[in-house]
């Protein structure tokens, strides 16, 4: 039996999307009822699953499809950019931060970053000022994983549906399979909560570190056109073009620039669906493997992905000019033309798993600021069952799918240059989370001062940019996340110098005697 161009790759998807959600609704037999076991999974996260979950989380569409058409459009330098300083900079912070805010996590009973900066800086409004701050900065980041699963479907089952989608060669449209995407992680995310979501995280970090490592070795074995893989790696490196060999290869690109691009890692102290990864763990000692880990997971998906984006910039390969446009669907596109329809099938599921092993956390993360911060907290902590708390989740859940899944519709910018943004808004509050760790000094004022400082620069510069449509905009001649942070610094020193300082007994709270 034959099957039209892209069906194979469309039914082996539809099979991996079912797998999910039998995946999570198992998961939700496990369900204790309490919003405690919805949000955090009851604290019972061991090390292996807290290591997949936390790298699955930070590992998105960023990282494998923004990568690829990254590397495509400036080189092998991209990986320079961010890959080898995250491998460092995010263990640091999973030490220097999680296992502190973990410890303080367990024994107040926090579930949220807000709930922490509430106590720790004696402001109960804090939170409506960091609410919208956080939200608005989780929705490009979510963006960046809707917007490129439906360009990955949209590319593999091209010719599927020939009759009915004209517009896209048969291929499924992006709007389409960016619905279906988004419908599958609401549907577990809804029923399995942190539970569901860190077992779909394991699952899918296990699925696409995999194949994107058989992905890499297909791609490699065929691309020189040679008959062993190692003549094909020889052959696919000389065609990378020189431009694209040093540094990033945009004349734009100066070592000032390419420098203050270690800033932009500093963004997962902020992450807030981390945070409530952190607070998962079953006890302290199960960061130690994440910390070390998480630099090797970190290469062993980058690598590749910017590897072939730079071959593909070669002369080796025809790009067509719709998918030169887009460099989202470089990837899909060279998993397409270089694999056979059921392998082309398997490796796009793993990518598809980069993409939701990120969406589902921040679906949840979201949903929780929004029932434990504003509604519980503002509404009356005594005033809502544990069913109601989890209800007004979900439906909060709900809502922000459909809101992110409106913007993906819009026209938007590459997915590299939109989630460069999005993590330059966190790392810019990184001295915010840092300062209520380590300075006892820090004071409410200095807070709300760091925090407007931020936010205030990151939307006059991302206004700008022209709303990261202009990916080579810079300050001074560097990334904007680093006058962002040094602004952020230093109204946090500065006003927190002149302000009164929190009373004894916060300080004995947080910087016990035998701490000091």
């Amino acid at each position: 039996m034959t099957f039209e161009p892209g069906v194979t790759q469309l039914v082996i998807i539809c099979i991996y999307l079912a797998l999910l959600l039998a995946l999570g609704l198992f998961s939700n037999r496990l369900f204790s009822g309490s919003s405690k076991d919805y949000m955090l999974a009851s604290h019972s996260i061991g090390p292996f699953l807290l290591l997949m979950s936390i790298f699955g989380t930070t590992m998105t569409a960023f990282a494998l499809v923004g990568s690829t058409g990254e590397s495509y459009v400036e080189g092998v330098g991209v990986y320079g950019l961010l890959a080898s300083s995250s491998g460092i900079v995010h263990s640091l912070c999973f030490f220097v931060l999680g296992v502190k805010l973990w410890s303080f996590g367990r024994k107040y009973g926090y579930t949220t970053q807000i709930e922490f900066f509430r106590d720790r800086l004696e402001s109960d409004k804090l939170g409506i000022l960091l609410f919208p701050i956080l939200v608005g900065l989780v929705i490009p980041y979510l963006l960046i994983g809707v917007m490129a699963s439906g360009t990955v479907i949209m590319a593999v089952t091209k010719g599927a549906f020939p009759t009915f989608f004209t517009a896209t060669g048969g291929g499924i449209p992006g709007w389409l399979g960016s619905l279906v995407v988004c419908g599958v992680v609401l549907i577990y995310v809804f029923f399995g909560g942190m539970r569901g979501t860190a077992w779909a995280n394991t699952f899918q970090t296990i699925v696409f570190m995999i194949l994107g490592v058989v992905t890499f070795f297909v791609i490699a074995s065929q691309i020189g056109g040679a008959k062993g893989i190692w003549e094909n790696l020889k052959i696919a490196s000389e065609s990378i073009p020189h431009d694209k060999l040093v540094r990033a290869g945009n004349h734009n690109m100066t070592y000032l620039k390419f420098a203050t691009y270690m800033f932009v890692p500093l963004s997962v102290g902020m992450f807030p669906h981390l945070f409530q990864h952190w607070l998962t763990a079953k006890k302290a000692s199960n960061f130690k493997l994440a910390v070390v880990a998480h630099p090797l997971f970190i290469m062993i998906v980058w690598a590749p992905c910017v590897l072939v984006g730079a071959w593909a910039a070669g002369n080796l390969v025809t790009i067509p000019p719709a998918v030169h446009d887009n460099p989202n669907a470089i990837l899909p596109f060279l998993v397409k033309k270089f694999s056979n329809d059921v392998l082309g099938g398997f490796l796009t599921a793993g990518v598809l798993a980069a993409i939701m092993s990120s969406l589902d956390s921040q679906f949840l993360c979201v949903g929780t600021i929004f029932t434990n911060d504003i509604v519980v907290h503002y509404g009356g902590k005594g005033r809502f069952s544990d069913k109601q708390i989890v209800v007004i989740a979900r439906v909060f859940i709900i809502l922000i799918v459909a809101i992110t899944y409106a913007l993906s519709l819009l026209d938007n910018p590459r997915v590299f240059t939109l989630g460069i943004w999005c993590f330059s808004g966190f790392s810019a509050l990184f001295p915010l989370v840092f300062a209520c760790l380590y300075w006892k000094g820090l004071t409410k004022a200095g807070a709300y001062a760091s925090v407007l400082t931020a936010i205030g620069m990151w939307c006059y510069y991302f206004y700008q940019s022209d709303f990261a449509l202009n990916p080579d905009y810079s300050v001074l001649g560097m990334m904007p996340v680093a006058p962002m942070l040094l602004g952020s610094t230093l109204a946090l020193i500065v006003v927190s110098l002149i302000t009164p300082k929190p009373s004894e007994e916060t300080l004995q709270k947080f910087f016990p005697a035998k701490d000091s």
